[in-house]
């Protein structure tokens, strides 16, 4: 997908500040809790194995319902790994200590062809 330049350049700033993981090190750790913040029509087409979902959209308003434990490992990913890389750096001023962003999240996840899960 071709992104907005200023979306690029803003997703551009905060990403020496957030931490970003590949699939491969993702399958290496179990410890990571990994989070779709996904719209909900693409969470219900079909999503990672052991995601939550906790969309873009009230991630911020309901994470820590969710997850009250600020120190809990958190993998957010999305379709290409932008809004996740947002998402990251939100939770990050939000007191998050491990939180990261799936480098090319779920379309990268399905180039490899990886199990997805259909609700």
């Amino acid at each position: 997908m071709q992104h907005n330049p200023g979306f690029e350049a803003l997703v551009n700033t905060i990403r020496p500040g957030i931490v970003e993981i590949t699939i491969e090190d993702y399958q290496a750790d179990d410890a990571w809790q990994l989070v779709d913040v996904r719209e909900d029509r693409e969470w219900l087409k079909d999503h990672l194995p052991r995601a939550v979902h906790l969309g873009r959209g009230i991630l911020e308003r309901d994470i820590e319902t969710r997850f009250p434990d600020k120190s809990t490992p958190l993998l957010l990913y999305c379709g290409g790994g932008y809004r996740s890389a947002l998402a990251a750096h939100n939770l990050q001023l939000m007191g998050y200590t491990k939180v990261a962003s799936l480098v090319g999240g779920y379309k990268a996840w399905v180039q490899r062809l990886l199990p997805l899960v259909k609700d």
